[in-house]
């Protein structure tokens, strides 16, 4: 992506100095090809599964994190550089939100905040693990990330680049604007009316926001804000996400009544909507016409 370092956002809140720990904790059980495992298990199923080998605690903390602790935040001059780079795609898809939102649909934008933290934190949504990946609170409308998530998507699931990490930001800003439009809790509860079609209803939400993720590409691409192969590795980071490709890594086989995000597949095929479109009103993955499988091969 083209973009200039600037500094950190005002919308972003930095709790990163006040946990410590890791996934070092593994116990004399789990190697690396179970803790490679137990990572991919828990991204895919939102919950802290090494909790139940001695990495966290059984609340859900990790274990050895201060509750409360306050410390400056210790970072490399490459951490350093993603949190502007962070900082830069947070104000960038905010501020085009304010312009989209409204010419589609007459509803102002309202900013998220973006905390940054490590391994654990307190959330509007319960206790938020860095084992899950990057997350949405509609609760308190907050993203929640830790920047080695940028790590695993770059090593572990072959998704490398600048934009790659940009489509992660820009997909959980998706569920803020889908808690704008009160798509999210409309959502909930029907989750909560016809708990069999909680997973179905999961997907469905996931792929708009991805769809929204790629509506603020198609901006960004506009205003020249990409580098040739840009959308690539939006597409790539969508692909390497998909439920099926995750599953497939854990348990070698696929249970599609057990998606909640979508495929490789439908994720590609939402967000290469949203960027050839860039009008959200072409992001109804909830309509009875909606093809999620529809999957193009190019993107403009």
């Amino acid at each position: 992506m083209r973009w200039t370092p600037g500094g950190v956002s005002r919308d972003i809140e930095d709790r990163r100095g006040q946990s410590r720990g890791g996934f070092g904790g593994f116990g004399p059980h789990i190697g690396i090809g179970g803790a490679l495992v137990l990572l991919v298990l828990s991204l895919l199923f939102h919950r802290n599964l090494f909790a139940l080998f001695g990495g966290g605690t059984d609340d859900g903390t990790v274990a050895g994190a201060p509750a409360n602790g306050e410390a400056p935040v210790a970072q490399s001059p490459a951490e350093d550089s993603a949190v502007q780079f962070v900082s830069f795609v947070l104000d960038d898809d905010q501020k085009a939100w304010e312009q989209i939102l409204p010419q589609a649909y007459g509803v102002p934008y309202q900013h998220a905040r973006l905390v940054l933290y490590r391994d654990a934190t307190n959330t509007g949504c319960g206790e938020g693990e860095s084992v899950t990946g990057p997350f949405y609170c509609p609760n308190d409308g907050r993203v929640y990330l830790d920047l080695g998530f940028f790590d695993e998507l770059r090593q572990r699931f072959g998704a490398p680049g600048d934009f790659a990490e940009a489509y992660v930001v820009a997909h959980e800003l998706g569920h803020h604007v889908q808690r704008l439009l009160g798509t999210e809790s409309k959502v909930q509860n029907a989750m909560q009316s016809r708990p069999a079609q909680a997973n179905a209803l999961s997907v469905r939400l996931e792929l708009q926001a991805d769809c929204y993720a790629g509506v603020w590409g198609r901006s960004a691409s506009q205003r020249n804000l990409l580098d040739p192969g840009d959308a690539k590795e939006g597409i790539d980071a969508a692909a390497a996400v998909g439920d099926d490709r995750l599953q497939r890594m854990s348990t070698g086989h696929v249970n599609a009544d057990a998606f909640t995000h979508g495929t490789s597949a439908q994720r590609v095929a939402w967000f290469t909507r949203g960027f050839k479109s860039g009008d959200p009103r072409d992001c109804d993955t909830f309509s009875s016409s909606a093809q999620p499988d529809d999957a193009t091969s190019a993107v403009p």
